[in-house]
């Protein structure tokens, strides 16, 4: 099974769409990155805490983070319904801010194949 969409069968998106999708796109590039930058000081703020044993942390990281994490659902589902994107791409695009330096790594490949696929 290819990873490629079908082009004979696939309508070529306007410029319109294009633009949407290149604006959608560059959200969801930024939500990725900020969400994985929080979930690293997340990761490191819980290493001090609970191995370290460093007392005062800055309680509001896991607060931030969780904030960020919820605009980068919202951003990612936005970039999935204009790409069409199938269901567990879609799932394993959410979830990957979640693990930490993951968020880099899906980020990269689902922006090289939006790019490729829809010419932006």
């Amino acid at each position: 099974m290819s990873a490629a969409p079908d082009r004979s069968t696939a309508v070529e998106p306007s410029a319109d769409d294009r633009k949407k999708i290149a604006s959608a796109l560059l959200r969801y590039r930024v939500l990725a990155y900020a969400t994985g930058l929080w979930l690293l000081l997340l990761v490191g703020e819980m290493v001090a805490k609970y191995i370290i044993g460093v007392e005062d942390v800055p309680a509001w990281i896991a607060i931030v983070h969780g904030w960020v994490y919820a605009v980068y659902l919202l951003v990612t589902f936005d970039l999935a319904i204009k790409v069409r994107w199938p269901v567990p791409r879609t799932i394993g695009t959410l979830l990957a801010g979640t693990v930490p330096l993951l968020s880099f790594f899906v980020e990269h490949r689902r922006t090289q194949q939006v790019k490729r696929d829809f010419g932006v």
